[in-house]
């Protein structure tokens, strides 16, 4: 397995022609103390940008215009002077000159519509044209040229349903459809296996241990059949550009179960990629790099080198307080395993979706429960865990059936919502169920009031669910509230109020869900909805409701805030385990609705932004971790915390927390 550094800097370099001056402030030394004082230990620098131009002398594509010296190999040489490892980008899906060279090489939707003239901007090219020959050659002189290259990064890795003339030809000589979307899914996937054979072998054809990872900013879970064309992965999951903060954990919680080296890519940018001058909090980015390595990865900042070719003083002096803090933490973040009980069943890997609401739901409430999770697709092994949870809408196959039968009847436990566990093609459940069922609810939205033990502290009266339920009654099973109807569902016939209609005063009949020995299920897709709307209230009913299932099994259970996260991690190798503490205040700032003229963006847009890092303290943890150990400490700060052991857990007080604390518990 390829083997990652800690500390990476993506550094973009899209210049445009009509720039002067390319280069001509680099000096090797002020390069070098800068990374230096960053501490960057690895850095991404460019071959060929999306302007389509090259940054060394080359015959396959043209150098830039204003580009007066090899300014790539001055960079290497300069980062490989202080033991930095220099990754080599390479454009792909984007090359703007050669767009306007080839016209005939750009990718066409099916509705015909191709690139905008009159907006400024990159146009995609098809991997099914002759550019991809080009690009291979191009891929294959770089890899000659620089020989002592750390890896390829081959961007915008993406095939649309095109339909220019090579794509036409090729669905209607392999017996597909161009008028059919299926078929032209189907077209663009060849397209795009094509491409992986055919680029990694470019970039491997001098040298077969060439690190290589295609980019198409998205792991897709479930997706699996390409990584073998992969090195490592690198997760982009910039913050503020759109992501979010609970992003890159769930990313996170698929990828460390690949068997790939992987770090996480975020960016010293205010929004997001491509921005010049706009430069994040420092406190921000120490916590998304903190971030990063609890979630078991390495850490990638983006950042965007000015044409002058000079590094951003502002930008290294930020770079360098978070890298300072993850150099001292390294020890306790290489070579990690999850140790995590429960594990997300992708909705998005068996629906064939590149993301689920349903996913991000039921990561973003086991995050704020402190609850540690991995995701996983259905061909993952599903033993490893004691709890799957199954989020809203997944359909169960024969196979998919067999294998959660399996995993129950080793005692495996199954947490379930809505149409999750109905048949493939049927409106019936697979799985024996304690409940009957009477089909979707005609209602939406109707009303829940929970069960005592359920009921959030705040709601003990019906509260509203936004989306239909299943039919349920419970059967040998507790239930967890009752679903109250509306008087009707709004329509020009009739409505109530601002809204939807209020709730009648006597219950349905049938029950919000139910809770066995070995099956927790809710008649809503609560974790929909939860992505959907937020409510609080439904978050302390799920919640109440997967904690009191879990029961005496819970591996961490603390006094931190919801906006907190908690992970856990084992070094088999050391002997030990890692937990990792993290807090920040995450706020909105800035709206829609402001028209931003000469931006991609087209008008403003909310942004998550971090600025204050406040202490927690007196942070009481307790973890289950199945063994004994013989100290807990604070690390890297290597102060010995005392600890009660019974039961096979361990309790202790953190006296702070500052943005990231790490215990170890050290194994008798």
């Amino acid at each position: 397995m390829h083997h990652l550094r800690f500390r990476q800097v993506h550094l973009d370099f899209h210049t445009s022609p009509d720039i002067p001056g390319i280069g001509e402030k680099f000096d090797r030394k002020e390069w070098q103390e800068r990374l230096k004082k960053a501490h960057v230990d690895s850095i991404t620098c460019f071959s060929a940008c999306h302007h389509g131009w090259s940054y060394h002398p080359t015959k396959v594509g043209a150098m830039h215009p204003h580009l007066k010296f090899n300014l790539l190999r001055e960079q290497m040489d300069a980062a490989k002077e202080i033991d930095v490892k220099v990754p080599v980008y390479v454009t792909a899906g984007l090359n703007y000159r050669i767009s306007q060279l080839h016209p005939e090489w750009n990718e066409y939707s099916h509705e015909g519509k191709g690139p905008e003239p009159l907006t400024g901007g990159f146009i995609k090219l098809c991997f099914n044209t002759p550019y991809l020959d080009y690009l291979c050659s191009l891929i294959e002189e770089t890899v000659e040229l620089f020989p002592d290259a750390n890896g390829i990064f081959l961007d915008i890795i993406n095939q649309g349903q095109c339909c220019c003339n090579h794509c036409m030809k090729g669905m209607l000589e392999s017996g597909l459809d161009p008028e059919k979307e299926a078929d032209r899914i189907a077209f663009a996937r060849k397209v795009l296996e094509n491409y992986y054979v055919r680029t990694t072998a470019a970039a491997r054809k001098f040298n077969p241990d060439m690190p290589v990872f295609h980019n198409s900013g998205h792991v897709t879970v479930g997706d699996t059949e390409i990584l073998k064309h992969f090195s490592h992965l690198e997760l982009e999951s910039l913050p503020t550009g759109g992501w979010g903060y609970d992003h890159y954990p769930m990313s996170a919680a698929y990828c460390r179960n690949l068997g790939l080296d992987f770090l996480g890519m975020t960016g010293k940018f205010h929004t997001t990629w491509g921005e010049f001058g706009g430069i994040k909090h420092p406190n921000a980015l120490r916590y998304e790099c903190a971030a990063m390595l609890a979630n078991g990865s390495k850490c990638s900042v983006g950042d965007q080198l000015h044409p002058d070719g000079e590094l951003d003083e502002s930008t290294y002096e930020l770079i360098g307080k978070a890298y300072a803090e993850v150099e001292q933490k390294e020890a306790w973040c290489d070579n990690v395993e999850s140790l995590a009980e429960i594990a997300i069943l992708a909705s998005s890997a068996v629906n064939c979706k590149r993301e689920s609401p349903s996913d991000v739901g039921a990561g973003r409430l086991l995050l704020e429960a402190h609850i540690p999770f991995d995701v996983i697709d259905s061909g993952m092994e599903f033993g490893r865990y004691k709890f799957l949870l199954l989020p809203d809408d997944i359909r169960l196959d024969d196979a998919l059936k067999a294998k959660l039968e399996l995993f129950a009847a080793q005692g495996g436990k199954l947490i379930l919502s809505a149409g999750s566990g109905l048949a493939a093609g049927s409106d019936a459940f697979a799985l024996s169920l304690p409940f009957t069922d009477a089909g979707w609810s005609p209602y939406s939205p109707d009303y829940i009031e929970a069960a005592p033990g359920f009921a959030p502290e705040f709601a003990k009266t019906p509260f509203v669910m936004y989306l239909p339920s299943r039919r349920i009654k419970v059967r040998d099973a507790e239930s967890l509230g009752k679903v109250f109807d509306p008087y009707f569902n709004r329509s020009f016939r009739h409505f109530c109020s601002h809204q939807h209609a209020p709730y009648r005063t006597e219950p349905s009949g049938f029950d919000a869900g139910a809770m066995s020995g070995n099956v927790l299920y809710f008649a809503h897709p609560v974790f929909t909805i939860y992505r959907a709307f937020g409510m609080v209230y439904l978050q302390e009913f799920v919640l109440k409701a997967i904690r009191r299932f879990i029961g005496a099994e819970r591996q961490v259970e603390s006094n931190l805030p919801t906006t907190a996260r908690v992970t856990l991690f084992e070094q088999p190798a050391e002997q030990r385990a890692v937990l990792h503490l993290l807090y920040a205040n995450t706020v909105n700032r800035g709206g829609p609705g402001i028209a931003i003229p000469n931006s991609p963006f087209r008008e403003s847009r909310p942004i998550e932004v971090v600025e204050e890092l406040l202490p927690l303290r007196d942070v009481e943890v307790s973890v289950k971790l199945g063994r004994p150990v013989r100290s807990v400490r604070l690390v890297p700060q290597g102060t010995e915390l005392p600890y009660r052991e019974k039961e096979g857990r361990i309790s202790f007080t953190v006296p702070e927390l500052l943005c990231h604390q790490m215990v170890e518990f050290a194994y008798r």
